[in-house]
């Protein structure tokens, strides 16, 4: 089970922090919404820090054990100058406000010793502006590909014929987009020695690749087999559609193929969840769910990551509640609140979502907070304050109870995916792994069903969500997904 956390937002040690730049806002009101107006030139600058590190996750430790967390990924750490930090400025150091190496590599032993490993997200398709490498507003000296066309890092970027005509990922110009296949940053990425392996010679399990759709396959190898010389290490990507058939850079990708990425974010079952608790299409979802099944190959398909919610998505627990987000400036989300009644309503839908996320194939994943229940739309919205002073009990314990399951039922980790039934707002499959097999209902209408499940000689044990009924059939609630073992 992997749990995601935006550092700046998961949890503050109080450690005390050197070298932290002046030009930071530091708040104190871990309640309060993220900054999210422009300043008075116009500009939104991110720039205020709520000050989470490194060692108050580890401190959490105990906490991510008993949701069943056996891996963490880690948005950005590195030093940058937002709180995001996809802007990196420095991949050598860590970001000072979340502390240092040694909190690094203290965090990823203390983690192994809970059984979770700790993996960090690779942010080089662009840098920051301002960095030590594209330097465009002095900050580390004269130096720098923005002030020096003799600078060791000009050759990384792409400049048209003024020093500000430069390409930026996405048209945003405090992130120039770098050149990935030059030489000099392949080595520097890639290479012995290089940012790979310094982190993970620190500690971490594993990459994710931020944005791997718009990496060359070249930078992939590479990345690839810098990982793979530390041995069995994680090598995750950001990949928003079906991975098999992505077309990008002119080709069809081969994330999937053995020798790049062991998978992917796995949005296509995100889309197909949501959807279905939303519209009660139960065939839709199903066929959505088996062309994934499908295309991925086995080891990508058990090893993907199952999510509801990102940093990149709004709030789960806001989405599945049927407000109108999309199309919504920051003004009007940032006063969405849920009423008492749509955020039962979200509650319960998120069980049932949750349910189906940690018994679909692949590898549940915990955006931080949505097990506490976080309200919120999309960025910055979504990046509240973990609310350790008031976190929902209810949903707390449920996804306790979703991780002790998974732990328990092996049959979820690499079960065979079989569907059963995908009629009249209820989709129903079985994981089975030889004698050992677990079936799921879901139920999206608003009454209970009776579910026959028949097997020559199985009994079937209710696991959660559902009672057995007098002649043997699985009573569902409505708006439920739920678990029963099958005893052969």
């Amino acid at each position: 089970m992997i749990y995601q956390i935006f550092p700046d937002r998961f949890y503050r040690s109080g450690k005390k922090k050197e070298n932290v730049p002046q030009d930071r806002i530091l708040r104190d009101d871990p309640a309060a919404l993220p900054e999210w107006r422009p300043d008075e030139n116009g500009i939104i600058r991110n720039n205020d820090y709520f000050q989470g590190d490194l060692a108050g996750i580890t401190e959490k430790l105990p906490y991510l054990r008993s949701l069943g967390v056996s891996c963490i990924y880690l948005n950005p750490i590195f030093e940058a100058h937002s709180n995001h930090r996809y802007d990196t400025a420095d991949y050598l150091k860590v970001d000072p406000l979340l502390g240092t190496e040694a909190d690094v590599r203290a965090l990823c032993e203390t983690a192994a010793e809970y059984g979770i490993r700790v993996i960090f997200d690779g942010v080089f398709s662009h840098t920051g502006a301002d960095s030590i490498y594209f330097n465009k507003y002095g900050r580390y000296g004269a130096g720098g590909a923005y002030n020096d066309p003799d600078s060791p890092y000009r050759k990384w970027y792409k400049f048209g014929e003024t020093r500000d005509d430069y390409d930026a990922w996405w048209g945003i110009d405090t992130l120039p987009e770098v050149k990935e296949t030059e030489p000099s940053y392949l080595d520097f990425i890639t290479g012995e020695g290089g940012v790979v392996d310094q982190w993970l010679d620190a500690g971490f399990a594993g990459v994710r690749l931020d944005v791997a759709d718009e990496l060359p396959d070249e930078f992939l190898d590479r990345v690839r087999v810098a990982v793979k010389r530390h041995g069995e290490k994680y090598l995750l990507g950001e990949v928003w559609e079906d991975a098999t058939n992505k077309i990008s850079w002119g080709a069809r990708r081969r994330y999937l193929l053995g020798d790049q990425l062991d998978s992917v974010m796995n949005y296509p079952f995100r889309e197909a969840i949501i959807t279905f608790l939303l519209n009660a299409d139960s065939a839709g979802f199903m066929n959505k769910i088996l062309e994934i099944v499908e295309n991925y190959p086995p080891p990508a398909l058990h090893t993907a990551m199952n999510h509801l919610g990102t940093h990149d998505t709004a709030r789960i627990l806001t989405v599945l509640s049927g407000v109108q987000i999309k199309g919504l400036d920051r003004e009007r989300q940032s006063k969405i609140t849920l009423s008492e009644e749509k955020r039962a309503l979200a509650k319960q839908r998120l069980k049932a979502a949750a349910a189906l996320q940690y018994t679909l194939p692949g590898v549940p994943s915990l955006y931080y907070g949505d097990e506490a229940g976080l309200e919120g739309g999309s960025d910055p919205f979504n990046r509240r304050c973990f609310p350790w002073d008031n976190p929902d009990g209810e949903l707390t314990g449920y996804f306790r109870a979703l991780g002790r399951m998974r732990a328990q039922y092996e049959v979820f980790r690499e079960g065979q995916f079989i569907p059963l039934s995908d009629l009249l707002a209820c989709a129903a499959f079985l994981r089975r792994d030889g004698d050992k097999a677990a079936v799921v209902i879901a139920n999206m209408n608003v009454h209970a069903i009776d579910y026959t499940v028949r097997y020559p000689h199985a009994d079937l044990r209710p696991v959660l969500g559902c009672e057995k009924t007098e002649n043997g059939d699985l009573r569902v609630p409505g708006v439920t997904a739920a678990v029963a073992e099958v005893i052969f």
